[in-house]
């Protein structure tokens, strides 16, 4: 629920849904707040938060007790330590505006409300709908009661919360004479009570129809929706008028389950699915439990879901479970029986006597940044550094309010263009934005004796950390943590691989903990906060509003900041060595970049309602989903906030193309044309699907308005070098979460980050190898290229297979060789240069795998060497190479080579000569691979260079093992491979 206002279109008002308080708008206007009362502080490492609220500052309020201890509406059951927030039965503890029992809470299958009486129960599988098809919409499952579940003459003056799990909650009531217990949950399609003091009642607002009247079932229907109620052994029901009613035969228990049928089922089919469900009625779920493990040779994310049960009488272990589409379609093992439930995110498939359930989900891999393959020559080089020292110049923060909020926008954008700096080995730039990040963080992560702003407050008795000045109800709702201090953790995680020292936990890593152990500890244990504050484990993606008190249940607007959140984990996790931070990150990321295909942009088109007429939302409601934002009626907000902001992480986006262009198309008709707010985002969005169009965009309207949290840099190049890559495949995975693959008309591109300090190779599932240099991204396949030094190094240049043309038209001229070419024999260089300088110290470059098949002629994730920048004359002779090959012991491998020349330095190579293929010997030990094996085949003619290129591919044609060609050999001893070309050069 973010409330951002983030600007508007001249002549359209913004509309902004109020639900912030006074004191929320007065932060948010830039309130200067007092003085610390006193100097209490505790200490993380370097950092400190301190433990006294800042003077004047707001604070969480429940049903208008500002300050109010959480704990008043818990039992001496419920767990100790902090208190869920943030959760789809969070108002039940910050009865924000019902102040005796809560709103409705929003489960599925079953809706829920508390009362006086009882727990009022509703399944409604009719949506709401309302607004337009191209403007302001939203459709809703509405909570309508059915049936209220109580105790004979039970009047509690409120309800209470008698303990919690994962994903169920237990509300208690009590008059004082009579007791209600019950737990609900998500993907419980029962409901479980204990009573004492009365008889169970189930009340109804009309004559409900009973279907089954026999012992200790009854079934019975509302509003064509099918119930049945299991009493225990020897109990029977009694009917008369609206209420039925059991003593339970004095034992006290109770379920009632909600049967997956429609207007279409049997009767017998009907009475089946009692009889199957009536085996666990009485196994009563105690408790829920999520577990999740990384398996990274497979770049797998598994999650197993498991139910605790109680048997009140007979032996039954297993329930009946429910399961969101995320889930469904991720099931690893487990057959749900044909009848589903309707719900607010679409079909939910039921397995019936598990125990638990198991989701296998691959992750495809984050990035620092997108690679700069188009983007580190010729004139987008040009454009690129142009606009990078624009943007780096001066105070990054400068123009952006001092809230939570606000800061971590100003960090996300200095994060960003200090990775960009960093490819581009422009240090300088890259240095003061890493040196202002710095300086920015460890302010706010430092307490001091008077400091009132920039500074973090622990609030003990709702377990949570406050950024002051806070921002959007962060503090008196505790709204939008993990959208707020998502940015922080990223621009640590960009900080911490430069400067490992201050990311140590004795300097202000711990503090950087302590903002991801506020938004979803991944600890259990953790004493100072929930388990997962807001990742609804169950639903599978955040809540943003912390008391979740609305008629529709809680919300979430900004998926994507969610995401950023997520990615910040893997990133931070990485950079710190911290495995437990990094798989929760990735939990938290494939688990909800599943559910927003699912549930904001419905991608399959199965989950909205047929008539709601829009293909996103911008808001996902409990109950429902809003073509809304809580600041803005533009089109391109209400789309765009689910994009921003755009980084390494954004990717998933990306998963399936087509609908970004379904997504996109759908803008253009709701907004009446293209964007003109927010364009940067959504070209990024767009590029993800069709590179080229979004490249167009973007160089036909060049003074477009920049998002606040972007950039111009960072916009130009994440859309140029994605107009070179294409599209993310996701057919391929890789042993590293750091990695990417892109493939454009057919041609795929590697991509692997290495933010070690020694030299990695990644194995991609399809048995491509790259080895990544220390402290950089590199690529293979259509390019080759390798960049970010994070530490040092030399900056290459790309080289695009001659298969692509990145935009439909020619690159950009590369730029000269660094010193120009004086000689006609190059050296192979490990970072893809072909240098006249020799190395010196030998080492190799690994070719991958031709997998089984036949390529010859044809180069297949080739390794490629370039050298560029050349001018001379033809001699007429001919290309001659040395390569020093070698396959181990593998057997029947075959090295082969093309020689390309572009004359011009435009990026097309008119000359291309390509080699038999070497067939290299099952004994380790180099063998020389020369040009006498014989062309194979060649095209074009040779003629005078002006500022031309050379090009040296290398792969393997046959075979099924790897191979290695040896580079930066220093003499001719050490095993140099060399090419020599027809020119007289210099």
């Amino acid at each position: 629920m973010n409330l951002s206002i983030r600007g508007g279109r001249p002549g359209r008002t913004p509309r902004r849904i109020v639900a912030a308080t006074t004191a929320t708008a007065l932060l948010a206007s830039g309130l200067i707040f007092g003085m610390l009362r006193t100097a209490d502080a505790a200490t993380v490492g370097a950092g400190s938060y301190t433990t006294t609220r800042p003077a004047g500052a707001a604070a969480p309020t429940a049903c208008g007790n500002i300050s109010a201890n959480p704990r008043q509406y818990v039992t001496g059951n419920a767990p100790t330590g902090a208190v869920p927030t943030n959760d789809w039965w969070s108002s039940l503890l910050f009865k924000r505006y019902n102040c005796a029992y809560s709103d409705p809470l929003h489960a599925h299958p079953m809706s829920f409300q508390p009362t006086s009486g009882g727990l009022g129960v509703s399944y409604t599988t009719e949506a709401a709908i309302s607004g337009t098809s191209t403007g302001v919409g939203e459709y809703h499952y509405p909570y309508t009661r059915e049936f209220t579940l109580g105790v004979a003459g039970l009047n509690s003056p409120d309800v209470k919360v008698d303990g919690w799990s994962d994903w169920t909650v237990t509300p208690y009531w009590s008059d004082g004479a009579r007791t209600l217990r019950t737990t609900i949950g998500h993907g419980l399609p029962f409901v479980y009570a204990q009573v004492t003091g009365g008889d169970a009642v189930l009340s109804f607002p009309g004559t409900p129809t009973v279907w089954h009247h026999s012992g200790n079932r009854i079934g019975f229907s509302m509003r064509g929706h099918d119930y049945v109620a299991y009493a225990p052994s020897g109990a029977t029901w009694t009917v008369a008028g609206t209420t039925i009613t059991s003593n339970l035969a004095g034992r006290g228990y109770l379920s009632v389950g909600l049967l997956p049928t429609g207007a279409g089922t049997s009767a017998a089919r009907r009475t089946a699915l009692m009889d199957s469900y009536g085996q666990y009625a009485h196994s009563h779920v105690t408790g829920t439990r999520v577990s999740w493990g990384y398996q990274q040779s497979s770049s797998t994310v598994n999650a197993t879901y498991g139910f605790t049960t109680t048997a009140r009488e007979g032996s039954a272990t297993g329930t009946v479970i429910s399961l969101y589409p995320h889930q469904w379609k991720h099931l690893d093992g487990g057959s749900p029986i044909a009848e589903t439930y309707v719900s607010a995110r679409g079909p939910m498939r039921n397995l019936v006597g598990a125990t638990s359930f198991r989701t296998a989900m691959r992750f495809h891999g984050v990035l620092p940044e997108v690679p700069a393959v188009a983007t580190s020559t010729g004139a987008d080089l040009a454009t690129l550094t142009a606009q990078l020292d624009q943007a780096a110049a001066g105070d990054p923060f400068a123009g952006f309010n001092n809230d939570t909020y606000w800061t971590g926008k100003a960090l996300g954008r200095a994060a960003r263009l200090a990775e960009i700096a960093d490819q581009l080995g422009r240090t300088a730039q890259r240095d003061h934005l890493l040196a202002a990040i710095r300086t920015r963080l460890t302010d706010w992560f430092t307490a001091s004796p008077g400091k009132a702003e920039r500074v973090f407050f622990y609030d003990q008795a709702w377990g949570t950390l406050v950024g002051y000045p806070a921002s959007y109800g962060s503090d008196t709702d505790l709204n939008d943590h993990h959208f707020h201090y998502g940015y922080y953790i990223a621009a640590a995680a960009t900080l911490a691989k430069f400067d490992p020292t201050w990311a140590s936990t004795s300097q202000y890593g711990g503090m950087v903990n302590l903002l991801i152990r506020d938004a979803n500890s991944w600890d259990r244990n953790d004493a100072m906060f929930p388990f997962l504050r807001d990742f609804d484990i169950y639903a599978g993606h955040d809540w943003a509003a912390g008391h979740g008190a609305f008629f529709a249940g809680n919300n979430q607007e900004s998926s994507s900041e969610g995401m950023n959140f997520a990615n910040a984990l893997i990133q931070w996790g990485l950079a710190t060595g911290n495995t437990a931070i990094r798989d929760a990150g990735l939990f938290i990321y494939t688990t909800q970049s599943a559910a927003i295909q699912e549930y904001w942009f419905d991608s399959s088109d199965t989950n909205f309602p047929a008539a709601f007429g829009h293909r996103s939302v911008g808001m996902v409601w409990g109950d429902g989903g809003a073509y809304a934002t809580w600041f803005s009626a533009d089109p391109e907000m209400i789309q765009g906030i689910n994009m921003l902001p755009i980084t390494g992480g954004s990717l998933y986006l990306g998963y399936r193309p087509e609908y970004v262009a379904t997504n996109w198309n759908a803008l253009v008709t709701n907004n009446g044309g293209p964007p003109t707010v927010w364009q940067d985002i959504l070209w990024s969005f767009q590029a993800l699907g069709d590179g080229d169009a979004a490249l167009a965009n973007l160089r036909a309207n060049p003074n477009y308005p920049v998002e606040e949290g972007e950039s111009r840099a960072h916009t130009f190049h994440w859309v140029r070098n994605l107009a070179a890559l294409g599209r993310v495949d996701t057919g391929v995975t890789a042993d590293t979460p750091l990695y990417s693959v892109f493939n454009r008309n057919g041609a795929r591109t590697y991509v692997a980050a290495n933010i070690t300090a020694a030299p990695v190779t990644v194995t991609f599932s399809d048995g491509t190898r790259l080895t990544v240099p220390a402290g950089r991204t590199a690529t293979t396949g259509a390019y080759t290229w390798s960049g970010g030094n994070a530490g040092g190094g030399p900056i290459t240049s790309p080289t695009p297979s001659p298969s692509v043309s990145p935009t439909g038209t020619p690159p950009p001229t590369p730029g000269p060789t660094n010193p120009p070419a004086t000689s006609d024999l190059f050296h192979l260089r490990s970072n893809g240069v072909l240098s006249n300088t020799a190395g010196s110290a030998a080492t190799t470059v690994t070719l991958p795998s031709a997998g089984g098949a036949n390529y010859d002629g044809t180069p297949h994730n080739p390794v490629t060497f370039r050298a560029c920048g050349l001018t001379g004359s033809y001699r007429s002779t001919a290309t001659t190479f040395s390569l020093q090959v070698d396959a181990g012991t593998a057997v029947g491998a075959g090295v082969q080579a093309r020689v390309s020349y572009d004359f011009t330095g435009t990026g097309t190579y008119s000359r291309s000569q390509t080699y038999h293929y070497f067939a290299t010997d099952p004994v380790s030990g180099t063998e020389s691979y020369r040009e006498t094996a014989g062309l194979r085949s060649s095209s074009g003619e040779f003629r005078a260079m002006s500022n031309g290129c050379v090009r040296l591919e290398l792969w393997n044609a046959i075979g099924n093992a790897p191979t290695t060609v040896r580079v930066d050999a220093a003499t001719a001893a050490a095993g140099q491979s060399t090419v020599r070309v027809p020119f007289q050069l210099g």
